[in-house]
């Protein structure tokens, strides 16, 4: 699956948050963390950003946020096809935290 990564202005007008509240969202683990796509520049994946609008827009709770931001995070260390040994993809299982259910 091919994704485009996102430079932070085109994320801003997706999301319809200014810079500081998008990087304040971040902070409280309510988006997912910008990756590497050189010295100094950054991105998101764009399906990401569709994803936690989506869950925006379906009123999923902060909490419920929270865990999908993990979840997406997650994804992107374990999420590359063809990487590995099909014995090393099978042992990867998503961490969530303890005790965490999806309900507000």
């Amino acid at each position: 699956m091919a994704t485009k990564i996102l430079r932070l202005p085109k994320v801003l007008i997706i999301r319809g948050r200014s810079r500081s509240a998008h990087y304040s969202d971040i902070q409280e683990g309510l988006f997912t963390r910008p990756v590497s796509i050189g010295k100094r520049a950054v991105g998101w994946p764009e399906d990401e950003v569709h994803r936690l609008n989506a869950a925006r827009i379906a009123g999923c709770s902060v909490k419920e946020i929270r865990i999908l931001v993990l979840t997406l995070e997650d994804t992107r260390k374990t999420g590359i096809v063809g990487l590995g040994s099909d014995n090393h993809q099978q042992e990867v299982q998503l961490r969530l935290p303890q005790g965490d259910s999806h309900e507000s």
